[in-house]
């Protein structure tokens, strides 16, 4: 029996976790799952009490109702993406590695049914936590979803835009989305899928057998290059990215 009492959370002591879970569990809403995330995921800091939910997320994981069964995996998805913060939780892994195992197959199963573009890439990047694949468990969605990632420049340090999605693919250093005036931009150029290996060809690969082709060629610009508009240095999109992310993790 879990002590909640002993637990904390982002507001100070989880003892008010069980009442949260029952009232999803009860009358499940949008209000309640976003309320639950600030508490145990704010921000993308975890927490002891965090870990100590992943038992009722797995179970509700497994749930007839998709739209409660999503969300609990992504929850889960993003607080396993920050197991190796100080949370004073120990080996979380090694601790939850059943509900670990359960929620892996449950995001698999319901990546194969996933029809909207959001959600299968949420479900993605929850399927690589689950599997322990670091940076990407945090940065991929970031990306997909919002369509840019903000990084910097490896030679000039600029701070840069690498734009994927409807606005086009490209890099700049102007605030392109609320600039009246044309910002000075690059094109991003796509990695050819016959050269790509490793988990930009698994993640590609896994996109086109389900069916999101327009996710799996966005990943071909994740793992593509992209030159920096004030100084011209070429560079690798999703070595940047795993450098800002590295950088964030030592702070």
């Amino acid at each position: 029996m879990t002590d909640w009492s002993q637990l904390s959370h982002a507001y100070g002591s989880a003892e008010d976790i069980p009442a949260r879970l029952d009232q999803i569990a009860s009358a499940p809403s949008p209000e309640r799952w976003n309320d639950l995330w600030s508490a145990l995921c704010h921000q993308g800091s975890v927490y002891s009490a965090s870990f100590a939910a992943l038992p009722w997320l797995a179970e509700t994981a497994g749930s007839s109702d998709r739209e409660q069964a999503v969300s609990a995996l992504n929850l889960a998805g993003a607080i396993l993406a920050g197991s190796d913060q100080p949370h004073g939780a120990g080996d979380v892994r090694a601790q939850h590695v059943t509900e670990v195992q359960t929620l892996l197959a449950l995001a698999n199963e319901h990546l194969r049914t996933a029809s909207d573009r959001n959600e299968y890439v949420y479900l993605l990047e929850s399927m690589l936590s689950f599997e322990g694949v670091v940076s990407w468990s945090e940065d991929l969605a970031s990306g997909l979803v919002h369509e840019e990632y903000e990084i910097s420049c490896p030679d000039c340090e600029a701070n840069l835009f690498i734009v994927i999605g409807e606005r086009g693919f490209f890099s700049t250093t102007g605030d392109y989305a609320l600039s009246e005036d044309d910002v000075d931009t690059r094109p991003l150029h796509p990695a050819n899928p016959g050269d790509m290996h490793g988990i930009s060809q698994r993640l590609h690969d896994i996109a086109l057998t389900d069916g999101h082709h327009e996710v799996a060629r966005a990943i071909t610009y994740v793992f593509g290059s992209a030159t920096c508009p004030d100084c011209e240095t070429s560079f690798s999109v999703a070595d940047q990215v795993s450098a800002n992310w590295a950088a964030t993790h030592r702070r």
